[in-house]
């Protein structure tokens, strides 16, 4: 049923941003996913965490780029400031989501805010617009393909949580230094139109740790071929058929079926599944215009920028992670040379 719901909602994601006419359509596609891979049954604090923190990093960001923007080194310290909300966030388990949805639209839209071609108000206004259709429609997907419900046990013989406190500042200082790094590159190199290549920086750091990021760049590079190649085959498949909006969705739902029987394992495959769905639904969402413009291009792109973002980052955070675990250290431990 899993894989059923995760299909449901991505392509009645995707339907619904086509007929509204959404300019970052991709969202109401990929929320969907976001929200119901990890979760076998209806959880309000995922959807609640989703919306709120949405709305909320959306107003952030108009608040800085609006009182900041013509001040690079306040713009750079408000930033600094921005980041290390969101990274602290990340390192509890409660407020994860929030964190993560925070870190990876606030740098994307604070790089791309910089940029006078840039709508914010028009960018702001679709995530939101994504966020609310989301709770919707992963309810009727939980309401038409249902878990069954499995008694479990409950072993509460011990309930106390320890925590590794030298660990957690460990990874909010990992997590803070790489996304501040990614924003400063983007910023000074131009980089208007890696979008996708600034997403998977966040999405690799995403684990906060330097095994967890290390297996999500590999992950990142496998899925995202095989997004492209699927999406590559869906544009010359259909070729001049592309504005027929029924054979689009029906070609999109069939390889979104294959990701999506991944993704319901739970498993390495789930994680590469992810990556696919992005990669197949943003280029085909974002630079595909009837008539006008293919995605061949965009695909291509794609891969290439993500494939060097995602081994340079890998580079830094193993750099960044040796260089942490010397300088934050409790009184007992000890390197040997």
């Amino acid at each position: 049923m899993k894989t059923m719901r995760l299909w449901f909602g991505c392509v009645v994601g995707l339907a619904i941003s086509m007929i509204f006419g959404w300019s970052y359509g991709f969202f109401a596609a990929l929320l969907p996913i976001i929200i119901m891979t990890n979760a076998d049954h209806w959880h309000w604090n995922n959807y609640q965490q989703l919306v709120v923190g949405i709305i909320w990093v959306t107003i952030e960001v108009s608040l800085i780029n609006g009182f900041f923007q013509s001040s690079p080194l306040l713009l750079t310290a408000v930033v600094g400031v921005f980041f290390l909300e969101k990274c602290v966030a990340m390192s509890h388990k409660s407020s994860y989501l929030f964190g993560f949805v925070g870190l990876l639209v606030g740098s994307i839209a604070l790089n791309f805010a910089s940029y006078s071609s840039f709508d914010l108000e028009d960018f702001s206004v679709t995530l939101w617009c994504s966020a609310m259709v989301t709770v919707p429609i992963c309810a009727l997907a939980f309401y038409l393909f249902p878990e069954p419900m499995i008694a479990t046990t409950v072993d509460t013989t011990n309930n106390e949580q320890r925590y590794d406190h030298i660990g957690m500042i460990r990874q909010i200082a990992l997590g803070w230094i790489i996304a501040m790094l990614a924003f400063l590159v983007f910023q000074i190199g131009d980089l208007n139109d890696s979008l996708s290549a600034q997403a998977s920086i966040l999405i690799v750091l995403a684990p906060m740790t330097l095994i967890g990021s290390l297996a999500a760049a590999k992950i990142r590079i496998i899925g995202t071929f095989l997004g492209c190649l699927a999406g590559l085959i869906i544009q010359i498949g259909l070729y001049s058929w592309a504005d027929n909006g029924i054979l689009f969705i029906m070609a999109y739902a069939i390889a979104a079926g294959i990701f999506c029987s991944w993704l319901a394992l739970g498993t390495i495959k789930s994680s590469i599944a992810f990556s696919a769905m992005s990669a197949l639904t943003v280029p085909l969402t974002s630079s595909l215009i009837p008539d006008k413009k293919d995605a061949v291009f965009a695909i291509f792109y794609r891969f290439s920028s993500i494939f060097i973002a995602v081994v340079l980052t890998s580079m830094a955070i193993w750099i960044i992670h040796h260089f942490l675990v010397r300088v934050i250290k409790s009184p007992d431990e000890h390197f040997s040379h």
